[in-house]
């Protein structure tokens, strides 16, 4: 059908009184269909019901008649507990399920003086009528005697025979009034009365929030942030899916609590062991963390399950909602510029465990290894315990850096050998560094016994670019690789094997750990392991072993990037709560600028370190040239620390010298030893002068 309008109008040409009238039709808009009343109606029906406040309106409205019937229920099962041995057979089942038979005897012994107290009150009733008579008998009589007797004083008093009766009639007529008092509340208290038992029955569901979670307001019904409390831990339990956990807590007469011990608080969270019923194994709460924290109102990473000492039993901690998000204040190496460090008894301050007390790691003779993902804060969490330690004037480091883009690079001037690149020639360096301090190693070992030695750390970060090396040398000898032949993994055992004894150590940063980058023999060879977040529960086992994993640790549960820093630690260097095999650190952030500074304070108290960048290997070496070159710029230096620095530049040349060798290089040279405040020192001025004289004596020999 057209929707064209037809108009009729005079032509504005003519006259009114003369013109035709014109007929047009005009083509009008597409016209709008009308919509039916009763949709219409429906729709503004359906929006009414759905809207939020007739949502909120309803659960209201069901919410408070819950409470009623709710309050009715907990009445009546406290009126059945009081009147009943309910309450004893729910205590007795729970100790028989929890497997404490002496418990259970004694709530038996309970149950059993309820029953014989309650069978004697029983048996009073049946004579109770019988004295209630007597009683009722002899205490009228005194009454009425008693008050004869005040009558016959009063008539006395007022020689009114008339007054013998008074009190008897004073009697009665209060008899008479309390009799029209009840006949006049007696109405209006049958109409009030169920209201008020009413009113009490939904008292007592509010206060204890009787009625399905649906209905509940939502700030409650949220849970979020919630505090935890021993109900609210029962139920989750209870509800985790694990049917003989949820039938034993059934048949609890205490509903489950005996099973929790106090909930502790511990740091931004709260700590709770739980003794499981029989038949349920530790490691199926475990499996189930997701959903335990679910059930808790909490996300996965603000619940950490662990294994304490006591058995069948779980160790709960739970973060406070969001507390883990916060960051954690800056390090004392930062905060405190006159901080010092003591290798042997001191312990680095790395972070915050969990219960927000300070986590503080002794590095005495302890390997090292800390592995993660990518890009989770390892190399910050190993420069810090290596920042610390660098503050003890004694320790002296051989790093590389196998990323290679400066994260190490403060520790020019302070270590006697920092590699940085990730090249296959940089792995062979920092390999041939590795077996220089093997050579140290070995030269120590042989030293008379008693000797103290300082010492020695090797830090390789990136260790796994070593591992995965596929050069070789010219003895077709690989510098990666697990094998017996392997350059750099077979420097790191020896190093595992022997070195802590004399104060050689080896630290190694890795990332996403395999069998290929970090074979088993190296990363079992570590005393302090610490993992970042990591993908598998397989590399959780990698990183840290499978006592720490079976004993709670899971560093694979970690959320990349937004735990980064957050270490788990298994070491006997740390202080760890009783009974667990590892412990979750938050480490102390510190950035490239203040760990500069943290460097410059450890450089001010030592004389001055050379550091090497390269390891010379395969050429003739000139040996005072060498010995010049690690002198540095200090005055002088002691003749040990010379030949341990000579050791570092070539251990093919210098591993093997002895301070008699060191003595005969420069005494041919003229630049014999000396002593120094009764040690024997080698002086830079006469290294330079006899390199000066002995190249001086060359340039004439030419001439001539």
């Amino acid at each position: 059908m057209s929707n064209n309008v037809v108009h009729l109008h005079k032509d504005p040409e003519t006259p009114a009184q003369d013109g035709p009238t014109v007929l047009s039709v005009v083509p009008d808009a597409p016209a709008t269909p009308l919509v039916p009343l009763w949709v219409r109606s429906g729709r503004a029906i359906r929006t009414a019901v759905t809207h939020e406040h007739t949502k909120d309106a309803g659960r209201a409205v069901a919410r408070h008649g819950l409470y009623v019937w709710g309050g009715g229920r907990i009445v009546a099962r406290r009126t059945w507990d009081g009147r009943t041995g309910a309450r004893y057979e729910r205590f007795l089942r729970a100790a028989e399920a929890a497997g404490n038979m002496e418990l259970a005897g004694e709530w038996e012994e309970r149950l059993q003086r309820f029953r014989e107290a309650r069978h004697r009150r029983r048996m009073d009733l049946l004579t109770s009528p019988i004295d209630l008579a007597k009683g009722a008998l002899v205490g009228t009589g005194l009454g009425i005697g008693t008050l004869v007797a005040l009558g016959i004083v009063l008539a006395i008093a007022n020689k009114d025979i008339t007054d013998v009766v008074t009190p008897i009639n004073a009697v009665i007529d209060f008899i008479r009034l309390l009799i029209t008092i009840v006949q006049v509340v007696w109405g209006p208290a049958l109409r009030i009365g169920p209201l008020l038992a009413l009113l009490a029955l939904w008292a007592v569901g509010k206060h204890q929030q009787a009625a399905p979670a649906w209905a509940l307001p939502a700030n409650v019904r949220s849970g979020e942030g919630e505090p935890i409390t021993p109900s609210i831990v029962v139920k989750a339990l209870r509800d985790l899916g694990i049917p003989a956990m949820r039938n034993a807590i059934k048949d609890m007469g205490d509903a489950g609590a005996s099973m929790l011990g106090p909930i502790r608080i511990a740091g931004c969270g709260v700590e709770v062991d739980v003794t499981l019923p029989s038949g349920v194994s530790t490691n199926e709460v475990q499996q189930r963390r997701r959903k335990l924290a679910e059930n808790l109102t909490r996300h996965e990473h603000e619940v950490f399950i662990t294994i304490p000492t006591a058995a069948r039993t779980v160790r709960l901690w739970v973060a406070d909602s969001g507390a883990l998000d916060e960051p954690i204040g800056p390090s004392p190496l930062v905060t405190d510029e006159t901080m010092t460090a003591d290798y042997a008894k001191g312990r680095a301050p790395w972070g915050q465990d969990l219960r927000g007390d300070a986590a503080a790691i002794s590095l005495y003779q302890r390997h090292l290894l800390i592995t993660g993902l990518s890009n989770q804060g390892k190399t910050v969490a190993l420069r810090s315990l290596a920042l610390w330690v660098a503050l003890d004037k004694s320790v002296q480091f051989l790093m590389g850096d196998l990323k290679g883009v400066g994260d190490w690079a403060m520790f020019d001037g302070l270590a006697t050998t920092l590699i940085q690149g990730p090249t296959d020639e940089h792995v062979m360096q920092v390999t041939e560094m590795v077996e220089g301090a093997v050579q140290e190693m070995n030269r120590r070992i042989q030293a008379p016994p008693g000797t103290v030695f300082p010492p020695l750390i090797v830090v390789v970060d990136e260790a796994q670019v070593a591992f995965m090396c596929p050069a070789k040398d010219d003895a077709k000898n690989p510098y990666g690789g697990s094998k017996a032949n392997s350059r750099y993994f077979m420097a790191v055992r020896k190093i595992h094997n022997q070195g802590r004894a004399v104060n050689v150590l080896m630290w190694q940063g890795t990332q996403d750990p395999t069998d290929q980058n970090l074979p088993k023999l190296v990363r079992e060879g570590a005393h302090t392991r610490a993992s970042l977040a990591l993908g598998t529960e397989s590399q959780a086992r990698m990183a840290l072993g499978d006592k720490a994993v079976d004993g709670g640790a899971a560093p694979n549960m970690l959320r990349p990037g937004l735990d980064r820093g957050t270490l788990v630690v298994a070491s006997d260097g740390i202080q760890i709560p009783a009974g667990q095999a590892s412990i979750t650190v938050r480490t102390h952030y510190i950035d490239d600028d203040q760990a500069k500074a943290i460097t410059d304070r450890a450089k001010a108290i030592r004389d001055g370190v050379t550091t090497l960048h390269t390891i010379d290997r395969g050429e003739d070496r000139d040996p005072l040239t060498d010995i010049h070159a690690v002198l540095g710029d200090v005055p002088r230096v002691l003749t040990a620390d010379v030949l341990k620095r000579l050791s570092v530049l070539n251990a093919d040349a210098y591993g093997d010298w002895t301070p008699g060798d060191l003595k005969r290089v420069l005494e041919d040279a003229g630049a014999e030893p000396y002593k120094s405040d009764g040690r024997m020192v080698v002086g830079a001025d006469r290294v330079r002068r006899a390199l000066a004289n002995r190249d001086g004596e060359g340039s004439a020999s030419e001439a001539g």
